[in-house]
């Protein structure tokens, strides 16, 4: 092994280490009236630190080639990388993290997120089996989803009821958070009813 390649490797180790105590892989779940089953499976790659510190994920993105860093919100100092492209993740993120594996039980949840990736990039999740299955696996990803899980098997499974509820919402909706993930214990949160707006 060259220097150079000695020098690759500790910096994949580096990163795979820093990512099992500050990254997360997760799948949020977001109503879409445009998507055949009326919601969406939006699966996101991060890793957060403090804004003193960015230099390091700045040498993360820089190694995976892919993502942009941002605010993780406007109550803290901290930075977050963060890639959701779907050629990304399958290109970039997952091929990294299978040749620089997570020893942490952080692992499964990678083993899962890379599954729903790849699924969805074959157009499993097109169907409502399909999606339904899915889901099933994110939900069971960082702690079970023992937040959501009931929750979003209801809005799935009975989207007439969503839809009385988005009818008939009060002026100001209220805020469905997904599960807790990452050790900075960041919360991504989505707006239920949904606005009109479209990413």
């Amino acid at each position: 092994m060259t220097g150079a390649d000695n020098q690759q490797e500790r910096l994949d180790s580096y990163i795979a280490g820093y990512v099992d105590g500050e990254g997360s892989f997760s799948v949020s779940v977001q109503r879409n009236e445009s998507c055949r089953v009326g919601f969406q499976l939006l699966p996101e790659f991060h890793v957060s630190q403090n804004g003193d510190r960015a230099q390091v994920l700045e040498l993360i993105r820089g190694r995976l080639d892919c993502g942009y860093i941002k605010p993780n919100s406007s109550r803290d100092r901290a930075l977050v990388l963060v890639v959701r492209k779907r050629g990304d993740l399958l290109g970039r993120v997952i091929p990294f993290f299978e040749r620089n594996p997570l020893l942490s039980p952080k692992q499964r949840d990678f083993e899962k997120f890379a599954g729903i990736v790849r699924e969805m990039a074959l157009g499993h999740h097109r169907t409502l089996a399909g999606f339904d299955r899915l889901l099933e696996l994110a939900l069971s990803m960082n702690g079970d989803g023992r937040f959501r899980k009931v929750l979003w098997r209801e809005l799935v499974a009975s989207p007439e009821s969503s839809e009385t509820a988005r009818q008939t919402r009060p002026a100001r909706a209220r805020k469905i958070q997904s599960e807790l993930h990452g050790d900075m214990q960041s919360q991504a949160e989505m707006t239920w009813p949904p606005s009109t707006a479209r990413e």
